[in-house]
């Protein structure tokens, strides 16, 4: 597994949380409703309003992590620690999807402090 795997694997898993939060989305807010303007604005609540969350900060955390693992590629900096970094970071966040979800708040929080961090690290392995 490479650095640019771990990235398309991350990839899929905010598909992944898009679909979800869009199947829960649909069941609060109705088929009519998403498929219209949503000129009116409505929020959604519970799991569903977790999952939106996570959603925008997975895309976040997306911005910041391709182009670590980008730069790691293009200076052909990857190393052990560097593809340790992005497991991590992949880890990381398979294990705050549903932390968000289900509102396990401390391993949310540790969880996305080590997807940071892995994230960090990438960085600094690419200088």
């Amino acid at each position: 597994m490479t650095e640019l795997t771990i990235l398309a694997l991350y990839g899929l898993l905010v598909i992944l949380t898009l679909i979800l939060q869009a199947t829960g989305a649909m069941t609060q807010l109705g088929m009519g409703y998403l498929l219209g303007s949503r000129d009116e604005g409505r929020t959604v609540s519970g799991i569903a309003g977790r999952l939106e969350r996570a959603l925008h900060n997975s895309i976040h955390a997306m911005v910041l992590f391709a182009p670590a693992v980008l730069l790691i590629v293009i200076t052909d900096s990857a190393t052990n620690q560097s593809l340790l970094a992005c497991q991590a970071f992949l880890l990381a966040r398979l294990v705050y999807l549903p932390a968000y979800a289900f509102g396990l708040t401390g391993i949310r929080s540790l969880a996305w402090t080590v997807g940071l961090l892995s994230t960090a690290l990438l960085y600094f392995l690419s200088l």
